[in-house]
């Protein structure tokens, strides 16, 4: 696509860059220690559920602490409207603990939303980040949307916010990691960061959100690895049902990818990024690629693509029944979120190179 052609379809208006897509500069120093994503404690976060002994997280410092307690050697947190102290605070008690701090932010919906957006970048450099992560979609694309246009309605709007964000990261020096979150495909997500075409936005690079796609993790990897910033570092564990077939985030080494692997590549390509656990305690997620709204928004997938990747995901099916963890009491589940990541932990300090 002409580059006229694409500002146009993705709002007519926004100041493009004009840099060509590079890999990101190489770092010196390798960074063992080992983070934890905000999601691999979603129901502290996001569910609320009532629990004396599992309490909701009310704020970054409490997950901060936590995760210090349990031997991680950083977190990846949402920005929450903080103050100027509460981002102090933060930086001081991350660097006694010798933890590293990246954020999670909301890209700006529209020219009005960049004063939130880098009221939030000043936020997290108070705090001493460096990164932040962000999605363009919250939810799965499969899911969101029923139809082809609605879904390039949101691929506009989407494209729109980077390039609403890069000046303000770019001014501040804050390298914005733009996750794989089940919405692009992997040329589709190349070709958007090769028309922003700046050094400061990347990716956050998670090795199983792609499955849902259709998309090969490995190969994933390797294509993204060259210019991402941050990893969310899974492992999954696939089977088939009638619609498709279902995908479980697994404690590391208990799934299918080749995790040894996949660090390897992205060390090659980038020997200083940093990898955080993003181990989501839930029910499998439904692909359901064998129905007709599944197919809504994708222009590019044969018939003999789908029929090669049903017969790996056969291939690779769990030995042992996907988890189900919505049967049991909240205090249960939440137990069981805490001793995910706290296994995923031992077996990354114990099997792949991190302290």
């Amino acid at each position: 696509m002409r580059r006229r052609k694409f500002i146009k379809a993705s709002s007519a208006g926004v100041l493009s860059m004009t840099m060509p897509l590079m890999p990101i500069p190489k770092g010196i120093l390798a960074d063992t220690r080992f983070g934890v994503a905000e999601a691999s404690y979603l129901m502290r976060w996001y569910r609320k559920m009532e629990s004396t002994g599992y309490p909701p997280f009310t704020s970054a410092m409490e997950m901060l602490e936590h995760c210090g307690e349990l031997g991680f050697g950083g977190i990846q947190v949402g920005i929450r409207n903080w103050d100027k102290s509460e981002s102090k605070q933060l930086r001081s008690r991350s660097e006694a603990l010798e933890m590293f701090l990246e954020g999670q932010i909301r890209l700006p919906k529209d020219q009005q939303d960049t004063d939130r957006f880098e009221a939030d970048i000043l936020s997290a450099k108070r705090a001493g980040i460096s990164i932040v992560r962000a999605a363009c979609l919250s939810g799965r694309r499969y899911e969101t949307f029923d139809t082809l246009e609605a879904f390039k309605k949101f691929k506009a709007a989407a494209i729109n916010s980077i390039f609403l964000a890069e000046p303000i990261v770019r001014k501040h020096k804050i390298k914005l990691a733009v996750e794989n979150h089940k919405d692009w495909r992997i040329n589709e997500f190349l070709e958007i960061l090769k028309h922003v075409g700046s050094q400061w936005v990347g990716i956050t690079l998670d090795t199983g959100n792609n499955i849902s796609l259709l998309e090969d993790p490995m190969e994933v990897v390797k294509e993204l690895a060259p210019y991402s910033f941050s990893v969310h570092l899974k492992d999954m564990a696939v089977e088939e049902y009638d619609d498709g077939f279902l995908m479980s985030e697994v404690n590391l080494g208990e799934g299918y990818l080749d995790i040894e692997e996949m660090i390897r590549i992205i060390k090659k390509e980038q020997p200083n990024i940093r990898f955080n656990l993003e181990m989501i305690t839930r029910d499998p997620l439904k692909i359901p690629c064998l129905t007709d709204k599944y197919w809504a928004t994708f222009e590019d997938i044969s018939a003999k693509e789908l029929g090669t990747y049903l017969r790996s995901i056969r291939s690779q099916k769990s030995r042992d029944p996907l988890p189900l963890v919505s049967d049991k009491s909240n205090d249960d589940q939440l137990k069981l979120e805490v001793e995910n990541n706290r296994t995923s932990l031992i077996y990354a300090k114990q099997n792949l190179g991190f302290n």
